[in-house]
């Protein structure tokens, strides 16, 4: 009797999430985003600097994102061996080394080498921390506590990349490189303080064969969806300051305020998004509406262009959409076994970098045949094949989420 009644009063009462180290792994997100993705209101400083193309630039991001799903994947794999917290302290830790190096950087080979290193150093603790994220709270939960750590990645456009722009007029984008390798010391001592001491302990329960047990064909097909979905989140992220510069011939200064009012768009949906995760009970056909209806959005964003404020309102919606996706992605991606979760949550690293490759490559394409104008269509039909695959897999829910 007292049993049933423990249960009942559980259940009614959610444990508490551990804010402190939420906190934390929201810093060190936001300190991985920035690592990359505020480059995209500098592309053109940089280039003229280096004097290099910006496509070429822009293409940094296909080398950091190979660096980053490798050791994503041997993050996950490593975890497994010699515990989270390791990873979790030294993998910002590097990064932070690594973006002073590239604000020093002479020449462009010498930036893409540090960068690509840098990318490594990010990718190594992303998936890990998810997963650490992922032990701490129940399933009920996962969906928020995910959501508020990918906050950070959203903060990297509410805060980052406006204060890239106007930090980057002003003391030029070494400057901003330091400022972000000084996020990155932050966030290591943030996780030195929070983590606890036991994620060091390497689980003995853990098989070595947990990586063919972990990827069943729903797995690869989520992990195929988070590929996808990152191409039409990073078209616009790489790009979309890009595209307001070459559209309407805006300063950096006057990118802060369009690009402010875009990662509003992402901070609110990833917000709502996780709270859609844990109280709809069916989590990938919330992704897969919110995927379609992005694309949907992209394909005006990028062809129809009147004016600037209709960009404005057509960039928060895009970004809106495909935040709201996200949580219940990821909900999905840690309701696998505890045994396998490291593994799974460090190989959505490499399916995202795998994504963020795609966008660089794929918007350098398009740039180079028609400009922007090719966004929308592509944009429609990534998201539409995302939706497709998040309903495939729906159909094959044979785990929790």
């Amino acid at each position: 009797m007292t049993a049933a009644i423990d249960i009942k009063i559980e259940r009614a009462m959610p444990p508490v999430m551990p804010w402190a180290l939420i906190a934390a792994a929201c810093l060190a997100t936001f300190a991985a985003s920035c690592s990359g993705t505020t480059r995209a209101p500098l592309l053109l400083e940089i280039a003229r600097d280096l004097d290099v193309s910006m496509p070429l630039v822009a293409n940094l991001v296909s080398l950091t994102s190979v660096a980053w799903g490798i050791s994503s994947a041997m993050g996950g794999w490593m975890s497994d061996r010699f515990g989270r917290r390791i990873l979790l302290i030294v993998g910002p830790l590097a990064l932070g080394v690594l973006m002073a190096l590239q604000a020093r950087a002479g020449g462009f080979v010498e930036l893409a080498a540090f960068a690509t290193v840098g990318g490594a150093a990010a990718g190594s603790f992303m998936g890990v921390l998810y997963a650490e994220i992922s032990a701490h709270v129940p399933d009920r939960q996962r969906g928020r506590a995910l959501g508020w750590v990918m906050s950070g990645q959203s903060l990297t456009l509410l805060l980052g990349v406006p204060l890239a722009a106007a930090v980057g007029s002003v003391i030029g984008w070494r400057g901003w490189f330091l400022c972000v390798a000084g996020i990155s010391l932050a966030a290591s001592l943030a996780l030195i303080a929070t983590v606890p001491k036991s994620a060091a302990r390497v689980a003995g329960a853990r098989s070595n064969s947990s990586l063919k047990g972990a990827l069943s064909s729903r797995v690869w097909g989520l992990l195929g969806a988070g590929v996808v979905e990152r191409v039409c989140y990073g078209l616009a992220a790489v790009y979309y300051a890009t595209f307001l510069q070459v559209t309407y011939h805006l300063t950096l200064v006057q990118l802060a305020i369009p690009l402010l009012v875009f990662a509003v768009g992402n901070v609110v949906g990833t917000i709502l998004g996780g709270q859609l995760a844990d109280r709809l009970y069916d989590r990938l056909l919330t992704f897969a509406l919110a995927m379609a209806a992005s694309g949907f959005s992209a394909l005006a964003l990028f062809v129809w262009h009147p004016g600037l404020v209709v960009s404005i309102v057509l960039g928060f919606i895009y970004v809106f959409l495909n935040a709201v996706g996200r949580p219940s992605l990821m909900a999905s991606y840690a309701s696998v076994p505890d045994k396998a979760r490291n593994t799974v949550m460090g190989l959505t690293g490499t399916a995202a970098s795998v994504g963020w490759m795609g966008a660089a490559g794929l918007g350098g394409v398009m740039i180079s045949l028609g400009g922007f104008d090719g966004f929308g269509p592509l944009g429609l039909v990534l998201g539409l094949i995302c939706s497709a695959m998040g309903l495939w897999c729906r159909k094959r829910n044979t785990i929790p989420g």
